[in-house]
């Protein structure tokens, strides 16, 4: 499978062979550093580790704070000879591509993939109610009504006398892992590190991603 790190740029738009106006999220492909590869006879699996965005080594000398974009020297320890600290780390199993630790992989990777699935952490919306957390209907907002945006009863009047696990109740919304499967890749732009795919992306503004080629499709 092949798979890569993007950081989501926006959305536009763009016409297709056809002239069709097609909505697009943009994804910029930083060049995704090949780490390790794992084999089946060390690791028990096959698997490529690529990383992204360098990370300045942190002077254990120094007295100033280390920031969170300098590696300290346990972490930068795990990196081989020649190759920077990443900030970010991804390891992608069954890599369809002949690669060594070293190389840089880019958006060319995508050239003739058709359909992609897209990872990312969406977009979080605080502490919310269960109307706009799970589309309650609410009760009734005329005069006298006593129930207007309410979860309502939540419990049993009788034994047991408690709520039950999983119960739709106010709580934290958003920002949470999601997949969007088989989304169309229209174009790729490999002098300009682009992928273009059809629809929305999860997560914020310059959000990393993760790009897979379809696994249904």
């Amino acid at each position: 499978m092949l798979g890569l790190m993007a950081k989501k740029v926006g959305m536009t738009q763009i016409f297709d062979e056809e002239g069709n106006l097609v909505p697009v999220t943009v994804l910029r492909v930083d060049p995704n550093t090949v780490i390790a590869l794992k084999s089946a006879e060390k690791d028990g699996y096959q698997a490529v580790v690529v990383g992204v965005d360098e990370m300045k080594p942190c002077d254990p000398a120094s007295k100033k704070r280390r920031r969170s974009s300098m590696a300290s020297k346990p972490y930068a320890g795990q990196f081989p000879e020649g190759i920077s600290p990443k900030k970010t780390l991804k390891e992608f199993r069954d890599f369809e591509k002949e690669v060594n630790a070293g190389d840089s992989l880019g958006a060319e990777l995508f050239e003739g993939c058709r359909y992609v699935d897209v990872t990312g952490i969406s977009k979080g919306k605080g502490f919310q109610g269960v109307v706009k957390r799970y589309k309650f209907g609410g009760g009734r907002k005329t005069h006298g009504s006593k129930f207007h945006r309410e979860p309502g009863s939540t419990g049993q009047s009788t034994y047991p006398h408690k709520t039950f696990k999983n119960m739709k109740l106010p709580g934290r919304m958003g920002r949470e892992q999601v997949t969007v499967l088989s989304q169309r890749l229209v174009k790729v732009d490999a002098g300009n590190q682009l992928l273009m795919v059809r629809g929305a992306v999860p997560g914020v503004n310059k959000s990393i991603v993760v790009v897979r080629a379809a696994v249904k499709k």
